[in-house]
């Protein structure tokens, strides 16, 4: 699990980031701190060796050794201690360091409150100690350094530095350096606490914010658990709609509402397809159990079968309605488009319907120009026979039914425009659902299905193209659908 974990892992990577840069500061600021503290040691005694060089300097007559320069004092060498040849031994070195001595103002460098616990150790080129303070500490090494030059060193507690003259003799001057260390020590504690402080108080900090950015996604998880059960109506509580998460809420949320919407469809339809299967069925059912019941006369059995005749239709139309839907919604829509006249499919459609057109005292007129399709041909004529018929139904006795095919900028327009009773406005954002019915009774009387005006919409859709409609309760209504991609027909 806690490897798994999103939280954990983004918790130990901002803890180790968190770590690594409290360590490098801590660190660096310590060693700041260590070297300056050094630094100013080290140029306090570095102004003693200047002191004592120049009583060593003085005492010895300030001349120049004669001759070639000693040997140099190379560190390793076994013979540092041993007395050097004669012809290396520097004239009048070994005089000078008997009288070694500091003036009264050179003296207070090492004695009285100014001397700190400062101390010298001077030693002859022969190793021998010729002038030390009387606080310095007892058996310390000589150091190993060239002629001329000089250098620092930590021994212990304490820190000193020393100047190797050119003659051979060496000057160190030391001072006791616990208190240094021991507020190096105590800065150390310092950052450490100071660094642990931080460190939980990040690690605290990261803990909440890591917690409140992951909330969304277990609420997502909650929720979409929930609506696997079955609640559709479960939506994300979305916080901050801003973020990254907000965001895939909100889409989460929307996915949802589509699913919620789908399935409430599917149930309607599953409902509504029962419903309208039922009667037909209970139809047949009735009558031939009537017919079964004892013996008729043929008049009889003729019209028991003439029944289950008409309901057996009404059930083959329902059924071949549904799978047109079916085979629309599963994308098999334009099977094999090809290029067709839109105004030719009109035309037929509407001859088709003629006769119906004259039984409902209806009539048809037709305004068709010429115009090039590329599509389904014979589902654009069911698109076509749907608008047309639907006209006609809900049309009243002397009515006109008008039917225009012409070009549009973006393709063709079919234009089916009738003068009946109109669709209420409450009906009108309902019409293409499935089983939908504005006048129930009268399209049960008729032996409409409700999935004429869907069947048209999923026919356009597939085909990229659009359907709208208008309508004015008492005047009749105007359906329009345009079909991209399609243009003027060729003369």
């Amino acid at each position: 699990m806690f490897t798994h974990s999103i939280r954990w892992r983004l918790q130990l990577w901002h803890s180790c980031l968190l770590l690594a840069v409290l360590s490098g500061f801590g660190l660096t600021a310590w060693e700041l701190q260590r070297s300056a503290q050094y630094r100013r040691l080290d140029e306090d005694l570095q102004r003693r060796v200047a002191v004592v060089n120049g009583a060593l300097r003085r005492s010895a007559g300030e001349r120049p050794p004669p001759g070639r320069p000693p040997r140099d004092r190379m560190p390793g060498r076994d013979d540092l201690r041993g007395p050097p040849p004669a012809e290396d031994r520097p004239a009048g070195a070994a005089q000078g360091l008997r009288d070694f001595r500091f003036t009264p103002q050179e003296r207070t460098w090492f004695e009285g409150e100014s001397a700190r616990g400062f101390y010298y150790l001077v030693w002859a080129w022969d190793g021998r100690v010729v002038a030390s303070s009387p606080d310095a500490p007892g058996e310390v090494p000589v150091p190993e350094g060239l002629p001329g030059l000089g250098g620092q060193r930590s021994r212990g507690a304490w820190r000193e530095a020393f100047h190797v003259t050119p003659p051979g003799d060496c000057i160190l001057v030391g001072r006791d350096a616990r208190a240094e260390q021991a507020a190096l020590r105590r800065l150390g504690w310092v950052l450490a606490a100071v660094g642990v402080g931080i460190l939980a108080l990040g690690v605290a900090g990261g803990w909440w914010v890591t917690n409140r950015a992951l909330q969304p996604v277990a609420e997502i998880g909650a929720t979409a658990v929930k609506i696997a059960d079955g609640n559709l109506a479960e939506r994300i509580q979305v916080g901050d709609e801003r973020s990254e998460l907000g965001q895939l809420a909100q889409v989460l949320n929307r996915t949802f509402d589509r699913l919620q919407a789908a399935f409430g469809r599917q149930i309607r339809f599953t409902g509504d397809a029962s419903h309208e299967l039922r009667t037909p069925t209970a139809v047949i059912l009735t009558h031939t159990q009537s017919a079964l019941s004892r013996e008729r006369s043929g008049a009889e059995y003729r019209e028991s079968l003439g029944a289950c005749q008409r309901a057996a239709q009404r059930m083959r139309g329902l059924i071949e309605s549904l799978l047109v839907l079916a085979r629309l919604d599963a994308g098999d829509a334009v099977p094999s488009p090809e290029p067709f006249r839109m105004d030719g499919v009109a035309r037929e459609s509407v001859e088709l319907l003629r006769a119906l057109a004259e039984g409902q005292q209806v009539t048809l007129q037709c305004q068709l120009e010429e115009v090039a399709c590329r599509g389904n041909a014979e589902q654009w004529g069911q698109v076509v026979t749907n608008l047309v018929s639907n006209a006609i139904c809900y049309n009243r006795p002397g009515g006109v039914v008008v039917v225009e095919v012409g070009p549009c900028p973006d393709g063709a327009r079919l234009v089916v425009r009738d003068s009946g009773s109109g669709i209420g406005p409450e009906d009108l954002p309902h019409i293409f659902e499935r089983f939908y019915r504005a006048d129930k009774a009268r399209s049960q009387a008729q032996g409409r299905t409700g999935l004429g005006l869907a069947i048209v919409q999923s026919i356009v859709t597939a085909h990229g193209g659009t359907v709208r409609v208008s309508s004015t309760p008492g005047q009749g209504s105007e359906f329009v659908v345009e079909l991209p991609g399609s243009g003027a027909a060729d003369p």
